[in-house]
């Protein structure tokens, strides 16, 4: 009997150092077939992470040399600068006038795009054809629109009788026209995502909505607003992200001119690191920027999860 206990608990024993080793085994593979991403990420995304990290607690050289250990100075110094905190404040209102004017716009695009008329796919093209044009283009074309002799936006006002506005020397108007370029660049991508998750909710429930007597406006506040709200979800946080990091269109439209007006985060950092040499100073700008999409991100994800409907 007690030769039988100790055979089995022996033989429990080997499958379970088997069963450990096939563990190791396959943890060892999976690593293996991940190692290609993983030093992929490790190079292009954590180390200048940790590299950017490191750089905001010291003071560096023109060539990125470290001279000495300053802790919290960098940030201080920021947060006293009237440069930053109006950099911060211009990024601020960027982003409210570029993420719920986009989102909304295409939106709209698309419940006119999933209609079933002759002709509609035409309509689509022409709605999605910004997702392939790159930010240096688009953003050249802009440039021509907001010409204040030669540009058509101030021809067509001219036509109603109305002066001519400087969009881009203006600080003013600057931001705004910056802002205007910005939507069209991300109409394409936002239309594309909305499009597909109305043209995925089923025609069952538009059918039913019918036969009760719903009209148009009643099927698209009661049907498709909630029903496309992940994909909604999705679209606002991809664009508040997107336009935190603005970029391209401010360096070739504005320069971050005039008078600063332009200068968002993204291009002070651009500007502080690379014009200035101040990469500690650039760097600070950088995890402080970085805290502020994560904490929008969180809030994002805290608030808008509650209102999301799943099919």
């Amino acid at each position: 009997m007690k030769a039988n206990i100790v055979e089995k608990q022996s033989d429990q024993q080997s499958v379970n150092i088997f069963q450990k080793r096939r563990q190791q085994k396959l943890f060892w593979t999976g690593m293996l077939y991940l190692s290609p991403a993983l030093l992929f990420l490790t190079v292009f995304l954590f180390y200048p992470m940790f590299k950017t990290l490191y750089f905001s607690f010291f003071q560096t050289a023109g060539a990125g040399i470290v001279q000495g250990f300053v802790g919290f100075d960098h940030y201080i110094r920021l947060f006293n600068s009237e440069l930053f905190l109006g950099s911060l404040k211009s990024t601020f209102m960027f982003v409210l006038y570029t993420v719920p004017t986009g989102i909304v716009i295409a939106l709209a695009l698309a419940v006119i795009a999933s209609e079933k008329l002759k002709g509609i796919g035409f309509f689509r093209i022409i709605f999605s054809s910004s997702l392939g044009i790159s930010v240096a283009a688009g953003a050249t074309i802009w440039l021509f629109f907001f010409h204040p002799t030669l540009g058509v936006l101030n021809n067509i006002l001219s036509i109603f009788g109305v002066s001519s506005i400087k969009w881009l020397t203006s600080s003013s108007w600057a931001l705004i026209s910056v802002a205007i370029t910005t939507i069209w660049m991300n109409i394409g991508f936002n239309f594309i995502i909305l499009l597909g998750g109305i043209q995925n909710i089923s025609e069952e429930l538009y059918e039913s909505a019918k036969m009760d007597g719903a009209g148009y406006w009643r099927q698209l506040l009661s049907i498709t607003i909630p029903l496309l709200s992940p994909t909604l979800f999705f679209v606002s946080v991809v664009t508040l992200i997107n336009s935190f990091q603005t970029f391209g269109q401010i360096d070739i439209l504005t320069g971050g001119g005039p008078s600063n007006s332009t200068n968002l985060l993204v291009y002070s950092i651009y500007r502080e690191a690379f014009y200035n040499g101040r990469f500690g100073y650039a760097s600070a700008q950088a995890i402080i920027l970085f805290l502020i999409i994560l904490v929008f991100t969180i809030i994002q994800f805290k608030v808008g999860e509650k209102r999301v409907h799943y099919q």
